[in-house]
């Protein structure tokens, strides 16, 4: 039987990925479109939620995070369809180390405080909820990935972006094996409990490993570049990306990974793309031209 998902976010990275994973597995993907009905009557005959949904630059998350929320849990509830949320690690300390669903929520930023609220309000609201938390996502297509704009937006003049220590790990996912996860983890629904935190353990590295891993690929010496988080704190005042990427500056000294003991007990089988096969998809030789966001033309 045809199972149908609707994808919240169709045209952003999480939901171009999904559609592409999902769609390879049979499913079919129905399309949420805010102008065309509300989100409950999109769900109607749907067995799983993606929620897909962002708002650009962070903006105004502190309205708009909670609005989406309701929506989709109201969505949930209307067609019984099971919610499949990116969790992200903000909901946790400045501590560092291995992140698990065991790890106590104490956000030190203001985003991860509304992230804590909003998964409470998730898990307290009775509609099955798979949050399948990651790190920073690594996008091949370069929609907009953290990595794409602040660490190889100079690949090509053979300069990394450095955000932060080069020795600190740094909790990676790359946007095609979450999507595959996802769609795997929907499949299993049955078998999983109203609300479940799934750490994805993707990859885990360093910037000074991701340039020794670039520089055995390419055969070409890389060198660090500082990334201007000066310019960011004078753009601030006007500039609503930068002052909402200057309160995440801090993961960027935080070594932190994420536990694979949960993932792995429920998708064993899971092979995860190896970190030289990811970097191919990336362009990371220096010689090619790399594409970039608006943030990234800002900083090339």
């Amino acid at each position: 039987m045809t199972q149908i998902a609707l994808i919240l976010g169709a045209s952003g990275k999480i939901g171009t990925h999904a559609i592409r994973a999902f769609e390879a597995r049979g499913w079919t993907c129905r399309i949420y479109d805010r102008t065309a009905g509300n989100m409950s009557e999109a769900a109607m005959g749907c067995d799983v939620i993606m929620n897909g949904l962002n708002p650009p630059n962070y903006h105004n998350w502190a309205k708009i995070i909670p609005e989406i929320t309701e929506q989709v849990i109201a969505a949930a509830k209307a067609s019984g369809a099971t919610v499949i949320l990116p969790g992200n690690v903000y909901v946790y300390g400045a501590e560092g180390g291995e992140f698990s669903e065991k790890t106590p929520h104490d956000p030190v930023s203001r985003k991860g405080k509304i992230r804590v609220d909003m998964e409470a309000r998730y898990a307290q609201s009775g509609v099955q909820v798979i949050n399948l938390r990651a790190g920073s996502f690594i996008d091949p297509d370069k929609n907009g990935d953290i990595v794409s704009l602040m660490i190889l937006n100079k690949i090509k003049k053979g300069r990394i972006g450095a955000t932060g220590d080069v020795s600190v790990k740094h909790a990676y996912a790359y946007l095609p094996d979450w999507a595959r996860a996802a769609e795997q983890l929907a499949q299993m629904r049955s078998t999983l409990h109203t609300y479940e935190d799934i750490p994805f353990p993707g990859h885990a590295f360093s910037l000074e490993e991701l340039k020794s891993e670039i520089e055995a690929i390419t055969k070409h010496p890389l060198t660090y570049s500082a990334f201007p988080w000066w310019l960011m704190r004078l753009a601030a005042p006007v500039w609503e990306l930068a002052r909402e990427l200057l309160e995440m500056r801090y993961l960027f000294n935080t070594s932190h990974w994420l536990s694979a003991q949960k993932f792995g007990a429920l998708l064993p089988d899971f092979e995860a793309t190896p970190l030289k096969t990811v970097l191919g998809q990336l362009d990371v030789d220096p010689n090619q031209p790399v594409a970039t966001g608006a943030l990234g033309k800002r900083l090339a």
